[in-house]
């Protein structure tokens, strides 16, 4: 009893830590405190720990490398021009920039990583939109919604995807991921698009005048033809190399580390490298986070508190593929905005991964775990705490001079991720239907 009441204790005081952050602590430091008291408890025996770390090996490689890889990117100015070309191809009308604002932002999402698009489109777009005198609130709202909205088209599209289908087998074909999540997410980007058009419709213009901005070629000579199509021309191949190795099985963090390897070594090449630019554009702290989280809900795990988590999943849905759909899908986005969807994650990793098959159908277990997926993605969009990805969009808009407080984000995430999390799980148990 005092091993489960512990264990809980730590594990909640984590949590409030990470949601809270007080200023002398971010995410990272209260992950690692978390971890730390379950080592000294003995919650978790050090061999343990070290053994966990290990095995997720693909974890943090992958995140170093799409890390390097976005930080070489927007060195070379790929950002940059290619806002500036969604600006020239929006001719002038405001709505049409809308639009290609949150184009550019799945494509970046879905090839880079929701991370990618809140860090890096977020401030370019707001630049371009301040720069041609537009109200920059809708553009900044773009840029989160999707960056959570399209982090479930492929497994590379959200570190959360890497997590979970490494947890299960039946998850890392690619075939499979396309099968029962592709069509959910489309149905959500098309939903979330249609669902701020009507919201700003007012406050975007209809008509802007461009003659300020620079011109995508410009940008491009700024910074070196030769380097930027390098850089440009090699973000291509990764992003084939990203689904050639999901559709073969191969670890994603070796297209990763691989990839970031070759645009590093390019960068020396053309005398663009900066190590010391390079570190400081990486963020170490999520590696403190991720393996503190690890840790902290393995201590959890010993204690059979997700073990019994996951019956009472099975147990509710039954022998119903479209009530464990439901039930894991907005248990999993609640839980998300509660307490980050990181632990979320691993939570219900744990949970699912002791769960009897013999008492479920496959069709109920893939609906458990590709729910899972959709919920911790996209059930973030509720609040600002729901994702890292959406804590670092409000530090950037701050240091901008733009607040967006918690109340207001709720309420438009209150306006349309429900409606999105319903379609997406109505997807989810179509392809159940179709494809189990």
């Amino acid at each position: 009893m005092f091993e489960t009441g512990s264990a809980l204790t730590v594990f909640v005081l984590t949590l409030l830590l990470i949601m809270i952050r007080p200023k002398w602590v971010n995410e990272a430091v209260a992950a690692l405190l978390g971890g730390s008291l379950m080592l000294l408890l003995g919650r978790v025996h050090l061999d343990e720990a070290y053994n966990i770390l290990i095995a997720k090996w693909d974890v943090f490689l992958f995140f170093l490398g799409l890390m390097t890889i976005a930080a070489v990117a927007d060195n070379a100015g790929f950002f940059d021009w290619a806002a500036a070309v969604a600006m020239k191809l929006a001719g002038g009308n405001g709505f049409r920039l809308f639009l290609n604002v949150f184009l550019l932002g799945a494509l970046i999402s879905t090839f880079l990583s929701n991370d990618a698009t809140a860090l890096i489109l977020t401030p370019v777009v707001y630049t371009l939109t301040t720069r041609l005198r537009l109200n920059p609130l809708p553009f900044m709202f773009a840029c989160t919604f999707i960056a959570d909205t399209a982090s479930f088209t492929l497994p590379v599209s959200n570190p959360i995807n890497i997590l979970i289908t490494g947890a299960f087998p039946q998850t890392q074909s690619l075939g499979a991921f396309l099968q029962h999540l592709l069509a959910a997410s489309l149905i959500a980007i098309a939903l979330n698009i249609l669902f701020f058009v009507i919201i700003f419709r007012k406050q975007l213009p209809r008509r802007f005048s461009p003659d300020d901005m620079e011109q995508p070629v410009k940008i491009i000579e700024q910074k070196g033809r030769s380097y930027f199509w390098f850089v440009s021309a090699s973000l291509g191949v990764i992003a084939i190399g990203y689904v050639l190795a999901s559709l073969f099985h191969i670890p994603l963090s070796f297209v990763g580390l691989g990839g970031s390897l070759i645009l590093v070594v390019g960068t020396a090449f053309f005398g663009r490298l900066s190590f010391r630019r390079l570190g400081g554009e990486i963020s170490w702290p999520i590696f403190l986070f991720i393996g503190g989280m690890f840790i902290v809900v393995q201590g959890v795990e010993n204690t059979g508190v997700t073990r019994e988590m996951g019956r009472l999943l099975v147990n509710s849905a039954g022998s119903s593929p479209l009530l464990a759909v439901l039930l894991s899908t907005f248990g999993t986005a609640i839980g998300a905005n509660l307490i980050n969807n990181v632990p979320m994650a691993l939570v219900m990793i744990s949970a699912l991964q002791q769960v009897d098959l013999s008492s479920i159908t496959p069709a109920v277990h893939n609906g458990l775990i590709y729910s899972s997926i959709l919920g911790a993605d996209l059930g973030p969009n509720l609040t600002t705490a729901g994702s890292l990805a959406t804590i670092l969009w409000l530090l950037i808009l701050r240091r901008k001079g733009m607040e967006v407080s918690p109340l207001q984000y709720f309420k438009l995430g209150v306006l349309v991720t429900p409606v999105m999390l319903l379609a997406g799980a109505g997807m989810i148990w179509l392809s159940l239907v179709l494809f189990s």
